[in-house]
């Protein structure tokens, strides 16, 4: 490819990055504008900048804005965290929570939120703890004289089987203590207000920093093991590195909203449609795509049996759940 061809494409693709920015903007509005009160977006300027004593000044700052950033946060972890494992396992199919990898996190958030529910200050650590602890024994169990992807794959398969087993015990053995916990296991944000957004704030941040400064050691890992040594970069010690980033990012939206599935999935592979996949600017375009996701599907969770809302995981998996199906009837993915 010619530096002339290479620049047209750079062009081409910060063009699309752009594009995606200008969707974030306009899902950011259609989120917070829309529900029992509709408020249009010169009404939400208004109403956050200027005029702070009206009715929709209330609703804004107090239930929409709160929420509409934990859903901005929640997809940019999860479509970060997919990214990631993607590339580090050269698999379309792997997703934090296809591997095991949200399964981990949401197992020890519930230890925390049905035994511990004192310590619920605690769940962003005890989802991290959980997440990380899950990928090291996928890691384990899949470590044979070095780590083949698809056997990390079917690892965190059975591994997210597994702890599944063990969030249904504690569901069996708590069955007073269940309904608490309805909306955290199918992903949902009815319940979020100020206090998410400082639990996710600096987990989700300290994730998306480490990862946009090091996209091109994930390039270079989707050249394959043999080659990325040949250039001098440790293949295991940098897959682990991004398994553990992943594992904070996927830890972080589990905390706040629970097990929302195929978010991780099915983002990654929607951007690489349009931008490649050049992790340069895959991952900044994951963080738009994500969050315009999560927000739109939230804002139609609101208004679809309104005055009924129904958790954003139901439309999640609605949209994923054919999304995967598709993938695994594709040829000549990788």
């Amino acid at each position: 490819m010619t530096s002339s061809n290479t620049k047209n494409e750079g062009i081409k693709k910060k063009f699309v990055l752009f594009i995606f920015i200008c969707i974030f903007v306009v899902s950011f509005f259609i989120s917070i504008g829309n529900g029992a009160v509709n408020i249009s977006p010169k009404e939400i300027i208004n109403s956050i900048f200027f005029d702070k004593s009206t009715v929709n000044y209330q609703i804004i700052w107090n239930v929409r804005l709160p929420r509409t950033i934990v859903a901005a946060f929640v997809g940019t972890c999860l479509a970060l965290s997919g990214a990631i494992l993607q590339g580090v396992m050269r698999n379309p199919l792997a997703g934090p929570n296809i591997i095991g990898v949200s399964s981990g996190a949401g197992l020890m958030t519930l230890i925390i939120l049905i035994l511990l529910p004192d310590f619920y200050y605690l769940a962003p650590i005890g989802a991290f703890t959980g997440a990380l602890l899950a990928t090291l024994f996928i890691y384990f169990l899949a470590w044979k004289e070095g780590v083949v992807p698809t056997r990390l794959i079917l690892a965190g398969v059975a591994v997210s089987s597994l702890l599944g087993a063990g969030t249904n015990a504690i569901m069996t053995f708590f069955p007073n203590k269940v309904a608490g916990v309805i909306g955290f296991m199918v992903g949902g944000l009815s319940a979020t207000n100020w206090k998410h957004v400082t639990t996710i704030f600096p987990y989700a941040t300290i994730g998306i920093i480490l990862l946009l400064f090091i996209p091109n050691k994930l390039n270079i890992l989707m050249l394959g093991d043999e080659v990325a040594t040949g250039l001098g970069v440790n293949v295991e010690k940098t897959r682990f590195m991004f398994i553990i980033i992943s594992s904070l990012l996927a830890g972080s939206a589990v905390s706040v909203v629970g097990l929302l599935g195929f978010v991780g999935l099915i983002v990654p592979h929607m951007t690489r449609l349009f931008i490649g996949s050049d992790y340069r600017y895959l991952l900044p375009a994951s963080i738009f795509t994500g969050s315009s996701i999560v927000m739109l599907c939230d804002t139609v969770a609101r208004l679809l049996f309104a005055p009924t809302e129904i958790p954003v995981g139901i439309i999640m998996s609605v949209l994923g759940a054919p999304f995967f199906l598709y993938l695994l009837r594709r040829k000549g993915e990788y």
